[in-house]
């Protein structure tokens, strides 16, 4: 019998903005036994960094340990462990939804009311971008979902530390 216990966790690492960097970042999660959920990596105000940010489900027991082996690669700057706490996190949705007929006015009623912005408008559909929480996005694409979501697309979480604490300095 298995002590494994699963949990998602977000984690943000600032890394040299060089090729194979994500490879050996994924490989290390693959090979801990951890599923990534979301990944999302940009360059940051210094063009030699970039930061990643990765929510992952695994055995709990051995987050730890993962992140230590994350932080010992030689591109890897810095490794923080997010917290619901201290973090802003957010995603982007773009959902393309049916809208044809009386409809129409429904779903742009929701997307003033998820403070939304449609972004494309055609006869037969309208594309909402939204910006959030999961939980909101979810909540958004629960209550379109009767009008038909042609398709969409997230880009899975982005996060910052509140206040004035920086995961990486201005270079």
């Amino acid at each position: 019998m298995s002590n494994d216990i699963n949990q998602q966790f977000a984690v943000s690492i600032i890394v040299s903005n060089q090729s194979g960097t994500l490879t050996r970042i994924s490989s290390l999660f693959s090979q801990r036994n951890f599923n990534i959920d979301s990944f999302t990596c940009g360059v940051t105000n210094n063009p030699e960094v970039s930061r990643m940010t990765i929510t992952a489900t695994g055995d709990v027991n051995k987050k730890e340990q993962l992140l230590k082996q994350i932080t010992k690669l030689y591109d890897v700057k810095k490794v923080e462990l997010m917290t619901c706490e201290n973090t802003i996190l957010r995603e982007l949705l773009i959902a393309k939804v049916n809208a044809k007929g009386e409809s129409l006015q429904t779903i742009l009623d929701a997307a003033n009311v998820f403070r939304s912005k449609v972004v494309d408008m055609s006869p037969e559909s309208v594309c909402i971008e939204m910006t959030g929480e999961s939980s909101k996005l979810n909540a958004f694409l629960t209550y379109i979902a009767p009008y038909g979501i042609l398709e969409y697309c997230r880009t899975g979480l982005i996060a910052v530390e509140r206040g004035s604490k920086c995961l990486y300095g201005v270079k």
